[in-house]
């Protein structure tokens, strides 16, 4: 037998836990797990003897910014940065200019995706256009994406288009996706409740970063818990899968539990600022560049039991890249800041380091970021997991090197990470889309346009 690649000496992270394997490669997928002494050729062999081997990244939450806010980022940074940061399929986001709403647009972002992205791809469509629902999930689409807000003082980073806050028309447009069978992800948000208490906090002229932390994170996180709640029955209702985006509340993550006890389809996800980037103190030290948002400490907590207990599926990164300028005004006047903060590129590295804490374990990881989005966005067998017959999307990490995250090694346009200085404990060495190497040893390698669109396989 002849392969194209051995990645040879290895710990091997499988869903059936972590094994000694070599794992074998050829015309871009995992053909074998054999034993160190198994003997045969292979074009290439990786040493990764004393090194983690880890199924790549399935990131269903990645803001591009291409079309319409290039100077932030585009699908070639983001994707250099997915690369670097060991995600090997990418969802974007539909909040672009013109958004992502209907046939047109769609198939117009699938072609910047072919000509540029180094990893995998996917993307979540508006679904409010609501005669385009069916035929944008006839493309190949896994998701769909909507907000139930709306900016106060700006109209970006949920520009007109990508928003449902009526009850009935979003009971209305779960009808509609339940018979595609895709997933409906939600960014919720009780803009009614909001608006007063927005108001309330302007009204004192607290319009800093102190103050929009607090109003989003107001009475135990209210906006939040409403919405899910409102989400959750709706979904149960229609028969829609859902997605809950952003999950950072104690009573949030107990109603997504109460509910996947009543068979209600519904994962949830936990981006990088909720547990690594919400404290008071990345509040006030940071400001503007620390929101996101703010999570209490109880609610903190909340996040990483949910996270343990897999109540919390996902890990998606919700990478949000702004300019300086663009963060710099929330100092003064937080509500016509950009709120987002870039993540791709460090998250599973971030997660890792929490497994070396003794936070979380390996296992759950795994499962957050690649087996579970895989196998709940329609990828089952195909991303997300070190199997056979799955595509060979690789990662290989050093889980005992100490090193110090700094924005000279930020691959974005912005130049910036609100993770500058922090130290951490894991790093990734070599990132594979497919057998194909994208980064290695510091380098992104992998060329524009061999990322392809992730998709089920057809049935034979």
């Amino acid at each position: 037998m002849s392969v194209d690649l051995r990645i040879a000496g290895g710990r091997v992270a499988t869903p059936a836990g972590t094994v000694d394997a070599d794992v074998l490669v050829h015309d871009g997928l995992i053909v074998g797990l054999v034993g160190r002494d198994v003997a045969l050729d292979a074009v290439r062999t990786i040493d990764a003897s004393g090194k983690l081997v880890l199924p790549g990244m399935v990131d269903v939450h990645v803001h591009t910014r291409e079309p319409g806010y290039e100077h932030k980022d585009d699908i070639l940074t983001t994707t250099r940065q997915a690369a670097a940061g060991g995600v090997t399929t990418i969802f974007g986001m539909p909040n672009l200019a013109p958004p992502t709403i209907d046939v047109e647009t769609l198939r117009d972002v699938f072609e910047r995706y072919e000509s540029s992205s180094i990893v995998d791809w996917n993307h979540n469509p508006a679904p409010t256009k609501f005669d385009d629902i069916v035929p944008m999930g006839e493309m190949g689409i896994r998701a769909y994406k909507i907000y139930m807000v709306v900016d106060t003082g700006r109209t970006y980073p949920h520009p007109a288009g990508t928003g449902i806050h009526d009850h009935g028309h979003l009971l209305q447009i779960m009808d509609r996706i339940a018979t595609t069978g895709l997933r409906f992800i939600v960014h919720p948000h009780d803009q009614s409740l909001m608006d007063y208490i927005e108001g309330e906090i302007l009204a004192r002229g607290e319009n800093t970063p102190q103050g929009y932390a607090t109003a989003y994170a107001a009475r135990e996180g209210v906006i939040w818990d409403t919405a899910v709640d409102v989400v959750l029955r709706l979904a149960e209702a229609a028969g829609c899968p859902v997605h809950i985006a952003h999950i950072q509340t104690r009573r949030s993550i107990e109603a997504v539990r109460r509910a996947k006890e009543r068979g209600v389809d519904v994962t949830c996800e936990v981006n990088h600022w909720a547990p690594f980037l919400s404290t008071w103190n990345d509040v006030e030290t940071l400001g503007p560049y620390a929101l996101s948002y703010w999570v209490p400490d109880d609610n903190r907590a909340a996040v990483w039991e949910g996270m343990r207990d897999g109540t919390i599926d996902i890990a998606s990164s919700d990478h949000a890249p702004h300019t300086r300028e663009e963060k710099e005004i929330g100092w003064t006047e937080m509500w016509s800041a950009h709120t987002g903060t870039p993540g791709i590129q460090y998250y599973y590295e971030l997660m890792l380091d929490a497994v070396n804490k003794g936070q979380l374990s390996l296992d759950r990881v795994v499962e957050m970021v690649a087996e579970v989005p895989a196998a709940k966005f329609g990828l089952a067998g195909v991303k997300g997991t070190l199997t056979v017959g799955a595509d060979a999307d690789i990662v290989i990490a050093d889980m005992a090197e100490e090193w110090t995250i700094t924005d000279d090694d930020v691959l974005s346009k912005i130049g910036w990470t609100p993770y500058n200085g922090r130290t951490i404990s894991a790093r990734i060495e070599r990132t594979i889309v497919r057998g194909t190497e994208v980064y290695a040893d510091g380098t992104v390698i992998g060329l524009p346009g061999t990322g392809k669109i992730a998709a089920a396989r057809p049935q034979s």
